[in-house]
């Protein structure tokens, strides 16, 4: 019997044990004792990355389409394609902040604190609320993007998020009357002084009553100011795309500046940005508008809200009309009509006298009749307390129930800073096989096969 010796192949790719590739070309036999092969095996790089990295073929956090189990994928693994981006599951990073800025410029913390989630398969990772103005983070420690400067350390994140195949994207907004106040381990609320790089005498809102007596008293936004902010975030827009992100996120939620214009509990305006729902929803709407115009056609806008107040819930209030899922729901339409490709569905943060009902998936019911009224004109993603991959499973997949709408994506937060593995830990829950990152991967039976004697 004789073997045969394959011919030297220069292709890169054609012996990466993870390609698969086995035909070759044959040459003369020779005496089997004599076979040798000469192909060389190459740790294949990542296509464009500006350091040494493998290449992650498949995508990381892809689920394989025949399991193991026998079982079909399952919502939550299946992949989504969003525009021109495609998700290799439906599961992504809420944007968490992480009160560890120097100025706005990230640090070798947030290096350490992105690049362990991009490595482990997130079908998108979302950076922290990034504020548009200096006056605009809520801490003095909060990411920024008001400068050009901040770009460099921004794209530090995406290029290191690219070269792990993955997909990333920024959250853009501004603090408003919640501006100027300190780390949340230090006190909860409490005033950030000039004395600790705050700007207490600078905070903004549509109207001048502060969150609560700990808070900044802020001063209600001239037109001039708003005109500004606009700018402003349009500035901020464009840096982002400088630095590469994929998704673009409008951080319209939990009371800071754009959330506190939509709710009639805190805005009190009489002129064309408060009073009427029409009125409070404008500055959203020309933010919206105005950044669809700006970023490529391919590229995926969300935009996240709160969908209530939480003080319907709340008998001691007596406020009059506060912001709700009915306005929600007006506003998600808009949204849909303006190019808004997904609702990030909150809630909260508006006032100091909600009344949060809180337990697993809670906001799960908002997203769900919002998703029911715009059916298929907008993609909607819930989060908060959304802990296990059987309760995300749930919540995405829906039922026949009336009330139980499927839903399109499920943000983590928490549960991805306690367990940066959370894609694979939830894949485990459901039993689902998924690909991991080569490095990770091969010790969890990942290895490739022994080459032959």
């Amino acid at each position: 019997m004789a073997a045969y010796l394959t011919q030297r192949i220069s292709h890169p790719h054609i012996c990466h044990p993870h390609h698969g590739i086995t035909v070759s070309r044959a040459a003369t036999p020779v005496p089997e004792k004599k076979a040798k092969c000469s192909i060389p095996i190459h740790n294949v790089a990542a296509k464009d990355a500006s350091f040494f990295t493998p290449e992650q073929d498949p995508v990381p956090g892809s689920a394989s389409q025949i399991q193991a189990s026998g079982k079909p994928v399952p919502k939550l693994f299946s992949p989504l394609k969003i525009r021109d981006i495609e998700m290799p599951n439906r599961i992504w990073v809420s944007p968490m902040c992480q009160y560890s800025a120097h100025e706005g410029f990230h640090t070798p913390w947030h290096i350490t604190h992105y690049g362990g989630m991009a490595q482990r398969g997130p079908g998108l990772m979302m950076i922290e609320a990034t504020a548009v103005q200096a006056n605009g983070r809520i801490t003095p420690e909060d990411s920024g993007i008001w400068l050009d400067a901040h770009v460099d350390t921004l794209k530090k994140h995406v290029d290191f998020a690219h070269s792990q195949n993955g997909r990333i994207g920024i959250q853009l907004g501004h603090a408003g009357r919640k501006a100027s106040t300190v780390a949340p381990w230090l006190s909860s609320g409490a005033t950030a002084t000039e004395e600790v790089g705050g700007w207490p005498d600078d905070v903004v809102g549509p109207s001048n009553e502060p969150f609560n007596e700990h808070y900044p008293k802020p001063r209600s936004m001239s037109l001039a100011e708003i005109a500004r902010f606009k700018h402003d975030f349009l500035s901020a827009v464009r840096r982002a795309l400088r630095a590469g992100f994929d998704v673009i996120e409008l951080h319209f939620a939990h009371g800071y500046l754009v959330s506190s214009f939509l709710s009639p509990a805190v805005n009190k305006r009489t002129d064309q940005y408060g009073g009427s729902f029409e009125n409070r929803a404008r500055l959203a709407l020309e933010l919206v508008e105005a950044t669809r115009q700006i970023i490529p056609k391919g590229m995926p806008l969300f935009a996240r809200i709160s969908a209530t107040d939480w003080l319907d819930t709340n008998p001691d209030w007596n406020g009059g009309p506060s912001w709700n899922v009915d306005e929600s729901i007006k506003l998600a339409k808009l949204f849909a009509q303006r190019g808004v490709d997904v609702l990030d569905v909150s809630s909260g943060g508006n006032h100091a006298l909600q009344k949060v009902i809180g337990g697993p998936g809670y906001q799960a019911p908002f997203a769900k009749k919002i998703k029911a009224a715009v059916g298929d004109t907008m993609l909607v993603s819930s989060v908060g307390s959304i802990k296990t991959g059987e309760v995300a499973q749930k919540i995405i997949e829906g039922s026949n129930e009336a009330d139980d709408t499927p839903l399109d994506l499920i943000a983590a937060g928490r549960m991805f800073q306690k367990n940066p593995g959370l894609v694979w830990a939830w894949a485990d829950d459901l039993e689902v096989s998924i690909t991991i990152a080569h490095q990770i991967g091969w010790g969890f039976g990942g290895r490739a096969k022994k080459p032959a004697k």
